[in-house]
């Protein structure tokens, strides 16, 4: 069952359809469902190239027994270098085709002058006969040869896609279940397709951790290794730090102290992991980024995210293959961890649930009140005008009193620092819809935000 992408596909073929032949570019992280999208698109006029980790001369030979598929005797020849091969390859056709190598990085390993010798082909107008699309898993990779300004096919490109995540939304709609049950599942596999594919194959979503992430011989098992191949070269220290994030460090000097390093010598890896979007900055409302000492990382990623919360800790019993044990304890812990990631969904799901007033992304908001007192709130967007504040709680609990929330609602918002004589909106998001409140008080439940990040 393919989801979506909609958006994706139709910009796909716009590009391909162009008079001129196109170098188009797609990245993102694997099991993000990169190669998937591509066969939504390939048709007979497709040669389509899977990489591996082969010496260049047998991933020439491949692709050229490939292209045989298109031009009849192309793989008879031996082709000495990618040049030729490429450059055959264009004065052998008749019509226009598209040549898409998926996991390009693979072969750049094995042939670092690949990019420089498609830079030459496209600037030469040497694959006039063929659109090229590239492809791989390895972000960094991808962008050190496209988007950075010294990189060889910086420029080239007529499409550059980035595969991010799919919505709860789509998890949804894939799984077949009800808004609720779609937080839950979302709080566990996030966006990514592949993780989606695996839980269906399970009846319950317990069974599914059982039988594929609490278990030494899972899928995901371990899942955060194989990503980080693909990434990093320091990825003992991306680890470490995962893993200090998902056991409650999330300032830099407590990282910085419990890895023995300057926070200094940590702010390129960090920077690395949050153009990944492995991790985020959580800076309080109204701060700047610039100015506040208030930065806190969490884990951006959900899968990551339960991964490191709750497998990391537990993987001696899980080795020794006490899975049971393992999972009553993290069953115990769930709720409080499934409502940390209810709460950012309400944030994102904001400027959607009210958008005649075009709010901001809300954030969350701790610092002192008006009275000198600790405050928190969970919710905090702002009106682009600047003169409407919606402030709200998120609550992940079977029973919730929701009239006794308003009022604590309420009395953190007369003591927030920045509301001046803006109109502030108060608004609960609930596990389950409250009854019996005025209609004065605005209320979201699951059904509302799973809908809205569509």
């Amino acid at each position: 069952m393919f989801v979506n992408r909609n958006i994706e596909i139709a910009r796909l073929k716009r590009v391909l359809s162009n008079e001129k032949a196109q170098l188009v570019v797609i990245y993102g992280r694997r099991r993000s469902g990169k190669s998937t999208l591509l066969r939504q698109i390939i048709d007979n006029n497709t040669i389509f190239f899977s990489a591996d980790m082969r010496e260049t001369p047998l991933q020439i030979s491949a692709l050229a027994e490939r292209i045989e598929g298109i031009i009849s005797g192309f793989s008879t020849p031996v082709y000495p270098d990618w040049d030729s091969l490429l450059r055959t390859l264009n004065r052998s056709l008749h019509k226009r085709i598209t040549l898409c190598i998926d996991e390009f990085p693979y072969l750049v390993k094995n042939s670092p002058e690949l990019p420089s010798l498609i830079q030459n082909i496209h600037d030469d107008g040497a694959h006039s006969n063929y659109n090229i699309i590239i492809c791989g898993s390895s972000q960094m990779m991808m962008h050190d040869l496209v988007l950075n300004k010294k990189a060889p096919l910086y420029g080239r490109a007529g499409e550059i896609m980035k595969i991010s995540p799919l919505s709860v939304h789509h998890l949804m709609t894939f799984l077949a279940i009800t808004p609720e049950e779609a937080v839950m599942e979302y709080s566990v596999w996030g966006g990514i397709p592949r993780y989606w594919e695996v839980r269906k194959s399970s009846r319950s979503l317990e069974e599914a951790l059982e039988y594929n992430v609490i278990n030494p011989y899972g899928l995901f098992a371990e899942e955060p290794e194989r990503l980080f191949s693909d990434e990093i070269r320091t990825s003992v220290q991306a680890f470490t730090m995962l893993t200090l994030i998902g056991s409650g460090c999330h300032r830099l000097s407590e990282i910085a102290a419990r890895m023995e390093k300057p926070s200094t010598h940590l702010s390129r890896i960090l920077a690395f992991l949050i153009e990944l979007k492995y991790i985020r900055r959580e800076i309080p409302f109204g701060e700047s980024l610039r100015s506040t000492k208030k930065t806190l990382y969490k884990i951006d990623d959900p899968f990551l995210n339960f991964w490191f919360t709750f497998i990391a800790p537990e993987k001696s019993r899980i080795d020794l293959g006490l899975t049971s044990q393992a999972l009553q304890d993290i069953k115990k812990k769930m709720p409080i961890y499934t409502a940390s990631v209810w709460e950012e969904l309400c944030r994102k799901a904001v400027p959607f649930l009210f958008p005649d007033d075009n709010f901001n992304p809300a954030k969350r908001w701790w610092g002192r009140g008006i009275d000198g007192s600790q405050l928190e709130i969970d919710v905090i967007a702002e009106s682009r005008d600047r003169k409407i504040i919606v402030a709200g709680e998120a609550k992940w609990s079977e029973k919730t009193n929701a009239a006794s929330e308003y009022e604590v609602l309420k009395k953190k918002i007369t003591n927030l620092p920045f509301i001046k004589a803006r109109k502030v909106i108060p608004v609960l998001f609930l596990k389950h819809k409250a009854i019996n409140l005025p209609e004065y008080v605005t209320v979201f439940s699951p059904d509302d935000v799973v809908n809205a990040l569509k």
